[in-house]
């Protein structure tokens, strides 16, 4: 049921309305162009959310690299979040991943032809990337988690959802987990509905859509995560490990995938120290562990670790329009049809 995973800290409420205060400022200064937005001549796509964490932001981004990286050079900039470096990086194939962060570090190992940088400055992160020093030359870049990131005026907007904490059921922070008032949706092109299950039925996305009540020009998609076919092969009762922000559905996932596994969560990008390791180790005792791509890059010095791939799957078969839509918009922007605008 969607909205089952949410708790709402009800007596925070009076300091999530402070909070909403500042953030209704903010926004309302960009909205009126005192705070400035700054648009480039190069497609930038935003992958991003309303909801702190756990939608499902890096298979999607993914999901892009892929579907991109055929015909355009890609690339993706992210803040990499808890890196023990600051300012602007490009990250090397031995770039370590306390440079840079989990999530990049895991992208540039599973995609090592794309540019992979980061920096909390979006703005000069994306100059750096168009930098003629740059090679082969940047044909898109893709924002990792920056939809509040105003200073940025991206072309496509991707804000995603998760099916289990929809914003119409949450609150803003600290009460609930919401980094702006619901009225933020209004900013995104395209809105994903992640972590579906794969059951859900027309009736219910019918209503999910009813309710967020959306503009006519914004396309909604719904997806699944997509597991391999074989995981018979972790042998009896292992694992997994967990360092992510809504393990909920993925555990719910492979409950049909596997026929018993044991458990054991840690927070969102969670400093695995080797206190931990030892903790891990000792409540395997001799299984197999298992672990997700992500949390792979933070766990070292841990035998019979194993990971488990996940991939986005677009529910109803609307893979093919999300396609065409995302391959239009770079298309259409590119460095050459921009410039050959201008000309005309």
């Amino acid at each position: 049921m969607e909205g089952d995973h949410i708790k709402i800290n009800y007596w925070l409420l009076p300091l999530s309305w402070l909070y909403g205060l500042v953030v209704n400022i903010r926004n309302l200064m960009f909205d009126m162009g005192i705070l400035k937005s700054k648009k480039f001549d190069i497609p930038v796509i935003c992958v991003g959310n309303i909801t702190v964490g756990g939608t499902g932001k890096t298979p999607h981004t993914e999901y892009l690299i892929r579907l991109l990286s055929k015909d355009h050079q890609v690339a993706v900039l992210s803040r990499g979040y808890k890196r023990k470096s600051k300012g602007y990086i490009l990250a090397k194939e031995d770039t370590p991943v306390t440079e840079i962060g989990d999530e990049p570090f895991q992208m540039k190992h599973k995609f090592p032809d794309i540019h992979m940088a980061v920096d909390k400055n979006r703005r000069n992160g994306i100059l750096q990337l168009m930098l003629p020093e740059v090679k082969p030359a940047t044909d898109v870049v893709i924002l990792d988690d920056a939809y509040q990131h105003r200073y940025v005026q991206a072309g496509l907007n991707i804000l995603l959802m998760d099916y289990h904490r929809l914003i119409y059921f949450d609150k803003l922070l600290p009460a609930g987990r919401l980094r702006e008032q619901e009225s933020g949706k209004t900013r995104a092109d395209i809105i994903l509905i992640t972590k579906c299950p794969r059951h859900i039925t027309p009736m219910e996305r019918r209503g999910i859509i009813q309710s967020l009540g959306l503009e006519y020009w914004q396309k909604v998609f719904f997806t699944s995560f997509k597991y391999p076919d074989h995981l018979n092969d972790f042998g009896e009762n292992p694992l997994l490990v967990t360092g992510i922000a809504s393990p909920e559905q993925m555990i719910y996932d492979l409950q049909k995938l596997l026929p018993k596994f044991d458990v054991m969560s840690f927070p969102d990008h969670h400093h695995f120290t080797q206190e931990d390791i030892e903790a891990i180790r000792a409540r395997a005792a001799g299984r197999t562990i298992i672990t997700t791509e992500k949390d792979a890059t933070r766990l070292h010095g841990l035998e019979k670790l194993r990971v488990i791939p996940v991939e986005v799957e677009f529910l109803y078969g609307k893979g093919e329009e999300f396609n065409q839509l995302i391959k239009h918009f770079v298309t259409q922007h590119t460095r050459k049809s921009v410039h050959n605008n201008h000309t005309h």
